[in-house]
């Protein structure tokens, strides 16, 4: 009997990892509510280096509209100002001692609009990487029938490829779906 290997596993994972990918930048997404996520990608200027604002702070939701942010070292509260401000999201936090108060201003109706789009492009990709995962699916699958696989177990390996690659793709559409009314909600 000649070696065939196909992993089924290894494309369940693969194409849940698309989807783990989708998720997190789906989470970066600004929408009319508070989010510790939309302060992530903020490095902070401390001690002679660039420090993930988590690392000099950090940052709780008491409201919907309202993000904390509490600054452990208090010399370090104007650089955390200033990067928050720096980093383009449309933000002014209001500084009282060690803490910052940023309220959450409302979406305008062509920022959202942005952001639906923005959020369409990641699906696309996500949806592109779970097909990439397919194309390498079925060709372990050819390679298998020539090692020898018989017809009928790549033919019920291909079905069940496929059938991930559907049920995938659907949960994405479903998350994008979710977002979308997120964003749009006024």
């Amino acid at each position: 009997m000649a070696a065939h290997k196909f992993d089924m596993d290894d494309i369940k994972h693969r194409m849940s990892q698309a989807v783990h990918v989708f998720k997190d930048e789906l989470a970066g997404l600004r929408t009319g509510r508070a989010s510790t996520n939309l302060l992530e990608p903020i490095t902070v200027e401390a001690y002679g280096s660039r420090m993930t604002l988590n690392q000099v702070a950090s940052v709780s939701v008491p409201e919907s509209r309202m993000l904390v942010v509490s600054v452990w070292d208090r010399g370090m509260v104007s650089a955390v100002d200033k990067a928050i401000r720096e980093a383009n999201l449309g933000l002014n936090p209001i500084v009282e001692g060690a803490t910052m108060r940023i309220p959450i201003p409302e979406l305008n109706a062509e920022r959202r609009k942005e952001l639906v789009k923005v959020a369409h492009k990641y699906a696309e990709q996500a949806r592109v990487a779970v097909r990439h995962v397919r194309r390498d699916g079925m060709d372990s699958l050819k390679k298998a029938a020539k090692d020898g696989m018989p017809e009928d177990e790549e033919a019920r390996f291909a079905d069940r490829v496929q059938k991930q690659t559907d049920e995938t793709i659907a949960e994405i559409d479903k998350m994008l779906s979710v977002k979308e009314q997120d964003i749009m909600k006024v």
